[in-house]
This record gives structure tokens, sequence and C-alpha cells, in this order.
């Protein structure tokens, strides 16, 4: 598996059906569930199942370790909604999922390693990090 990678702009139909990329097909196993949740405000992301097994046992123990974090936890998972590809790699997301991240007609899927991204493209574009001296650092920190 070389992960999720690549960014896509696809089209909602009318039941909030996305088709999820050939190449992003590939590196989920057959029938495999994905959950998807939305923590960051301007997206949601897809979560294969190993990856959201990892991070449900992270906020669990974040809740077993810090009781007051309960409530984070519960924000968290009242937002997530398993779903499964269909014979056509279509995903159905929940209406109130896409209308809380602005995506209506079109969505643009973004490759995130072990997850996907899924965003409005005018937000996506709006989103990207302008070209810093900083952001030149840290590319010849992680590509050397």
């Amino acid at each position: 598996m070389s992960g999720f990678l690549g960014g896509y702009v696809h089209q909602v139909d009318e039941k909030g059906r996305l088709s999820l990329p050939a190449s992003f097909r590939r590196d989920l196993a057959e029938n495999e569930p994905l959950v998807v949740v939305q923590v960051d405000e301007r997206s949601l992301t897809l979560y294969p199942g190993p990856a959201w097994r990892e991070l449900s046992e992270r906020l669990m123990e974040l809740r077993r370790k810090n009781p007051e974090y309960r409530g984070f936890v519960l924000e968290v998972t009242s937002r997530a909604v398993e779903v499964t590809p269909d014979r056509s790699g279509r995903v159905l997301i929940p209406a109130k999922l896409l209308q809380a991240v602005g995506i209506s007609e079109s969505a643009m899927l973004v490759g995130a390693l072990d997850r996907i991204e899924l965003w409005d493209p005018a937000q996506y574009e709006a989103s990207r990090p302008v070209r810093t001296a900083e952001l030149d650092r840290l590319a010849r920190e992680v590509f050397s």
C-alpha cells in the first residue's frame, strides 16, 4: 500500500454519493467500511478501518486518562458515521456532514497518506499554504 495520494474533484450526486478515485479504491480492502468524521470545521475525513481503529484507541486512552475530555470524545464520535463503498466505488455521505463543511455539487478528495480528506473545492484552494521560507525549510528537512 502506497497510501492515499493525489487530489481529485468528483461530483456529489443528489443522494449525497461520492465516487472514490480508482487509486484510492485500490488501497482499500474489498467491502472495507470507512468512517467519515468532521474534526476540522472546513473538511471531512474518511478513515479506513486500520486508521480508524488506531484513532479510536487514542480517543479511548485520552478519555481514560483525562475524564475531562469525555465531552471532546463525544463531540468527535457524534459526528462520525461508518460508510461502505458500493459496487461502483461510491460512498454515501450524510447530508448534514456535507452541509457542515459547505460541500454541495462537487468535492475535492485529497489523499493524506493514511486517510482521505473531503473539501469544498474553493475552500481547499483558499486553505492552501502560501509558500514561505519556513515551508521551504520544512520541505528540505522532510525530503532531504
